[in-house]
């Protein structure tokens, strides 16, 4: 590809993704399908065990476990959706049909699969502090975010992966989660050990870099692992 195709291709692409964009989130804001399901279980799960563990406040590995745990089961139901629509009125056909590069359509579902996270989050970390973290989330804030952004990351290019082969399926529903849940088990271990020391019982410590390093690693891999075999999930 000559340099001028490419500073042409360069344009054109952001704004296929500039569109995409704007379509997923329309589609979201008229079925609210997604994000309210996500945000209202986190919360439910984070009653629940507040009532079951019959504690004032949990620290440590246990608090950490609780969050990405919910966090984890809370990104499944975007993910579950996250193809849907396309799959079930022609989207994919349509963009298949034109010439825009396939893999602007990774990117579109990647960063609206981030945004339905971030919005969880907004939801789901206050909540989770207010029943069962029992202590101000002030200090342990700026770790935490840190942590969220990579283990957010693994999500998303996992979940992107797996959205794109299980909704060609008849039981997507079913084959989502049992997909995604073992390759995600990583994400879940590296990102609760990062986060434990955060939200220990004395008060936020250093992040530890061993485990935040794995998960930037386990990341890059499957982000270039999704890149790599998307086209073909494309297909029939």
């Amino acid at each position: 590809m000559s340099s001028t195709t490419r500073t042409m291709a360069a344009p054109r692409t952001r704004v296929v993704l500039a569109a995409l964009l704007r379509k997923e989130l329309r589609v979201e804001l008229r079925s609210f399908e997604a994000v309210p399901a996500m945000s209202l279980f986190s919360v439910t799960t984070f009653v629940l065990f507040h009532f079951a563990l019959q504690r004032n406040a949990l620290s440590g590995d246990l608090a950490s476990g609780v969050l990405w745990v919910t966090l984890l089961f809370a990104a499944m139901l975007g993910i579950n959706r996250l193809f849907v629509a396309d799959a079930e009125q022609g989207g994919f056909d349509g963009f298949l049909l034109s010439p825009a590069d396939r893999s602007v359509l990774l990117y579109s579902k990647a960063l609206t699969l981030l945004a339905y996270l971030l919005v969880l989050e907004v939801v789901a970390v206050p909540a989770f502090a207010l029943l069962l973290l029992g202590s101000a989330l002030w200090p342990a804030l700026p770790g935490l975010l840190v942590v969220l952004a990579l283990g957010d990351l693994g999500i998303v290019v996992i979940g992107t992966l797996v959205g794109a082969l299980a909704v060609r399926t008849s039981v997507r529903d079913l084959l989502g989660p049992m997909i995604s849940l073992p390759l995600l088990v990583p994400v879940l271990l590296c990102a609760a050990r990062a986060t434990s020391p955060v939200l220990g019982a004395v008060g936020a410590g250093a992040l530890p870099l061993r485990w935040l390093v794995t998960l930037a690693l386990y990341d890059l891999v499957f982000g270039l692992i999704t890149f790599a075999v998307f086209d073909f999930l494309l297909e029939d």
